[in-house]
């Protein structure tokens, strides 16, 4: 029996994210990587356990994760891992953490999976086959106005891209909620209907790639900060569709 794409990223990401689920609460050595990024064992495991998975059943494809690099860097089909986006999150205990497991043709998305064990919540989307929350559709708001929207990031300060960082917070001023439930998570908000805005000033392919599809098929918008459709671009910004466009307008980002 084949397995499609949306069941592959979705099974895939929830093996990995039970692997790293194991480590979370307890005590583990945190290491730093070079970009002063936290480590640890449970990323690095659980990021095996993921590519174990699709050497086994896809092994023309190619791999990119953030601990282990990429394998067959030629393959025009790709997976790209997030083993625990969130790591700071995850090891001071908080559960708005995910394992993102997403399939790529060069650079168009064609599936996506965010597994949030800690929180009980998974979502999966392929192109053309909708966007699905705990085994259920799911769709983004139809609020309206920015006075009704609750509004997200990962950081309010956004310390690598400042600039990006004041124009957010001048628009938090507006809205009627704003808070820092970042990573991955503040993307599952938007994809099911529970945020209108969530963005990052500055974002990795295996980060965005499979919260672009999943904002998409929940027929969400999602854009890097110049407004082009991308995960490999510059940053992020999710939004539902009604307020796409003001939303991008008050961050400065043109169309």
């Amino acid at each position: 029996m084949s397995v499609t794409l949306l069941q592959a990223v979705a099974e895939v990401a929830a093996l990995a994210g039970a692997e790293a689920l194991k480590h979370f609460g307890s005590a583990l050595d945190v290491e730093t990587k070079s970009d002063g990024s936290p480590v640890t064992r449970a990323d690095r495991n659980a990021e095996q356990v993921a590519r174990t998975w699709i050497e086994a059943r896809f092994p023309e494809d190619g791999i990119l994760g953030e601990e282990f690099g990429e394998t067959r860097s030629g393959a025009r089909r790709r997976w790209l891992i997030d083993p625990v986006d969130g790591t700071r999150a995850f090891v001071k205990g908080v559960p708005l953490w995910g394992t993102l497991v997403a399939v790529v043709e060069d650079e168009q998305v064609l599936a996506g999976a965010a597994d949030y064990p800690a929180a009980r919540e998974r979502i999966a989307a392929a192109r053309g086959e909708g966007c699905w929350w705990n085994g259920a559709r799911c769709a983004v708001s139809s609020v309206a106005t920015l006075a009704e929207a609750t509004v997200l990031a990962t950081d309010a300060d956004f310390k690598s891209t400042p600039a990006r960082g004041r124009l957010w917070q001048a628009l938090a001023a507006r809205a009627d909620t704003a808070r820092t439930w970042g990573d991955c998570f503040g993307y599952l908000m938007v994809a099911t209907g529970r945020a209108e805005l969530m963005t990052d000033g500055t974002l990795s392919p295996w980060d965005a790639a499979a919260l672009h599809v999943i904002v998409e098929e929940a027929g969400g918008v999602f854009t890097d900060w110049h407004g082009r459709a991308t995960a490999f671009g510059d940053g992020a910004i999710a939004t539902n569709a009604v307020l796409a466009r003001e939303l991008r307008a008050a961050l400065g980002v043109a169309g």
